[in-house]
């Protein structure tokens, strides 16, 4: 069972000055979840269809705030990207049409699972909340 995010006061659910990574593979989703993160005050939102977009730069030179990560992008687990979120601290959220997320995301207790269909605000909103709660210092 994967956590159910808080509510937090309207104010602080924004993604006020935030730069995001959205790791989705279909093409609408991603403008779609890249259209509401502005809404939702995102300075800046990077899409990568694929794992094979990340290219060679390393890890560290990424510079993002936080993650909405598919489970699979086409054939590939998004598994391994998100344990190297977890290590550098980096919140994140996945968000998958996937009905049978078991063995990927039961390695990620810790980080909700939005499933599709969803609202655009309640994937922002789910964001807003890991975000609220990794800076409070607990949970992804």
């Amino acid at each position: 069972m994967h956590p159910q995010p808080e509510t937090i006061p309207l104010a602080e659910s924004r993604l006020d000055g935030r730069s995001i990574l959205i790791l989705e593979d279909e093409y609408l989703i991603a403008m779609d979840v890249e259209q509401t993160c502005l809404e939702w005050g995102a300075r800046e939102v990077t899409i990568l269809r694929s794992l094979d977009d990340l290219g060679e730069r390393p890890f560290e030179d990424w510079q993002f705030d936080a993650a909405i990560l598919d489970l699979r992008l086409g054939g590939e687990t998004t598994a391994q990207f998100a344990g190297q979120l977890l290590e550098r601290r980096i919140p994140f959220v996945f968000a998958t049409g996937l009905t049978n997320v078991g063995e990927i995301a039961d390695g990620f207790p810790d980080v909700p699972v939005v499933g599709k269909p969803y609202s655009g605000d309640e994937l922002a909103r789910v964001l807003s909340e890991v975000i609220q709660r990794s800076r409070s210092g607990c949970g992804a």
